[in-house]
C-alpha cells in the first residue's frame, strides 16, 4: 500500500515553534487546536464521514493483515469519529477477537474488555458505550486509537486525558498501534512532550502514513 499525501492544505501551527513552547503553552495550544479540529470534523457531512469510514476500514484491514488468533481493540465512535463496526465483524469472521477500551479512573491506564458488535454495553466516561463489567479482560495484540489530530511523525493529539499514552507505556509488550482519523486532522506537529508516544501508523481515508507498519 502506498503512503499518501496527508494534510495538503496549510497547517495550523509551524513545527519550528516546538522548542519555544513550555508545557503550559503546549497545553493551551492543544486545547484550542483540539476544539478547532473537533468542530471541523463535526461540520463534515455525515454521508461523507460514512464514506471515509469505509475507506479507513479497508486501509486498516490491509495494514493489520492476518488477524486469526489475534485480539484487536478498537473504540466506540465519539463526536464524529470513524465508525469501524463492519471492520470488527470482518475481524471476527476471519478468526480474530475484538475488544474495546475502558476508562477506569483519571490518571490510570485503560483496561481492555472483550466485545463484539451486538454485545451489550454500559455507559462509561463521557457516556461512551463500553463492554459490560461481566466481559472478559483481555490484552490486545493490536490497538486502534482514534485521533483528534496527528502529525507526520505519527504523534496523536487526543482528548487530553493522556489515557492512551499512559496505557502504551504500561504494556509489558507493546501491541501494534494504529491511529485513525480523517485526513483533515493532519497538522504540522502536536508539539510532542516527553510522555507522548507515537502511533505505529496513522490511517485515514487517503491510506496509511507511518514510519513503521509493524511497530
Amino acid at each position: 500500500m502506498t503512503t499518501p499525501r496527508h494534510g495538503t492544505g496549510p497547517y495550523a501551527s509551524p513545527p519550528c515553534l516546538a522548542h519555544e513552547l513550555d508545557p503550559a503553552d503546549v497545553m493551551r495550544w492543544r486545547k484550542a487546536e483540539r476544539e478547532r479540529l473537533i468542530a471541523a470534523r463535526l461540520a463534515t457531512p455525515s454521508e461523507l464521514r460514512r464514506r471515509w469510514s469505509a475507506q479507513i476500514a479497508h486501509a486498516l484491514a490491509g495494514a493489520i493483515g492476518e488477524v486469526a488468533g489475534l485480539t484487536v481493540s478498537a473504540y466506540s465512535p465519539f463526536r464524529g469519529e470513524p465508525v469501524l463496526h463492519d471492520l470488527l465483524k470482518s475481524i471476527q469472521a476471519r478468526g480474530g477477537r475484538t475488544a474495546l477500551p475502558v476508562v477506569l479512573a483519571p490518571g490510570q491506564p485503560l483496561l481492555f474488555r472483550a466485545w463484539s458488535p451486538g454485545d451489550p454495553t454500559e455507559r462509561g466516561v463521557w457516556s461512551i458505550p463500553v463492554p459490560s463489567v461481566r466481559a472478559a479482560v483481555v490484552v490486545p495484540d493490536v490497538v486502534i486509537a482514534p485521533v483528534v489530530g496527528f502529525d507526520p511523525a505519527c504523534f496523536r493529539l487526543g482528548y487530553g486525558g493522556g489515557f492512551f499514552d499512559r496505557t502504551l507505556a504500561a504494556f509489558a509488550k507493546r501491541p501494534r498501534v494504529f491511529g485513525v482519523g480523517y485526513s483533515q486532522a493532519a497538522i504540522a506537529t502536536i508539539h510532542p512532550q516527553p510522555h507522548d508516544i507515537p502511533m505505529g501508523a496513522i490511517v485515514t481515508e487517503c491510506g496509511v502514513l507511518g514510519p513503521s507498519l509493524t511497530r
